[in-house]
């Protein structure tokens, strides 16, 4: 009976398509991704390991006392902060934040933080959003993030138009980690689309540089937006590669070989030029800075 109903084909046909699938995971390296990219100069990464230091600062609860620090420690000046928001004070619509005056350096920093496991508030932004639900200027983006970013500009779009005024000439970076970085990422197209908000500041003085940050725009907008956005990802960093939807990842827990099964015969049966060509598919924004540590048997 098996036979006539052709199961065995279908069997057959499945788990071929499963062990190519893995068989091509197993195979690939991070360093396949970006190897025929060019070397990113020291002065265009300069920013990042700073900036990396003021993320982990937003952990901090005081950083006077800071518990957490890294040797070197966090490379602020308490008295240079200009305020710090957590989720009691933005009622949950957006992660913490540190809005940071760096004299150092000239620059305005927004950094926020990356995702709080014990916060629900958390999930429900990175949860908050449906294939093709939000545009924005011509392509898409994660509604939940775009959402918090709205909720902060509007909290802080005075501070940073006054810091901005009162320091001509200083850039404005916007800067986070995971769930924080695409909250970064949709800062800065806001703040580009709507520069007159914050004083008429130039296109070229407003930046991001999102650390791991999960896939939050279309391609088209990571295109037109890559000289204000940088993402920078490590090694083969999982957030910014995946394309299933987070709310399965989440459900998944329960059923994950399910998803895998059902996320290997869509990888296998479709190809990625036809991926390509849906504009709702969502990317990681901007220009890509990939840090490769070590290849496998080096």
């Amino acid at each position: 009976m098996s036979i006539a109903c052709c199961l065995p084909v279908v069997e057959c046909v499945y788990c071929l398509a499963c062990t190519r699938w893995v068989w091509q995971r197993c195979l690939h390296t991070t360093g396949y991704d970006s190897e025929t990219w060019g070397l990113a100069s020291p002065g265009e990464f300069e920013p990042v390991p700073r900036l990396c230091r003021f993320i982990l600062a937003v952990y901090e609860d005081d950083l006077e006392t800071p518990q957490w620090a890294p040797p070197g420690g966090y490379g602020i000046e308490p008295r240079w902060v200009v305020r710090r928001r957590t989720p009691e004070h933005t009622h949950g619509r957006a992660p913490t934040y540190l809005l940071y005056v760096d004299h150092r350096h000239a620059d305005v920093v927004l950094a926020v933080r990356g995702m709080d496991m014990a916060k629900e508030s958390d999930y429900a932004v990175l949860l908050d959003n449906r294939i093709g639900q939000a545009g924005f200027d011509g392509g898409y983006v994660h509604n939940g993030l775009l959402k918090a970013a709205e909720w902060v500009l509007d909290a802080e779009c005075d501070a940073l138009r006054d810091l901005l005024a009162t320091n001509p000439g200083y850039t404005l970076t916007f800067a986070g980690h995971s769930l924080g970085s695409g909250v970064a990422a949709m800062l800065a197209l806001l703040a580009v689309r709507d520069r007159d908000r914050l004083g008429g500041v130039e296109r070229r003085r407003v930046r991001c540089f999102a650390m791991a940050p999960p896939r939050c725009m279309s391609l088209n907008l990571a295109v037109r937006y890559a000289d204000v956005i940088n993402s920078v990802i490590l090694q083969d960093d999982f957030l910014p590669r995946t394309d299933i939807p987070l709310e399965d990842i989440i459900k998944s827990l329960f059923c994950l070989p399910c998803l895998l099964c059902g996320n290997c015969l869509i990888a296998t049966c479709i190809p990625e030029s036809v991926m390509l060509r849906d504009p709702r598919r969502l990317y990681a924004p901007g220009r890509l800075y990939h840090i490769v540590e070590r290849k496998p048997f080096r």
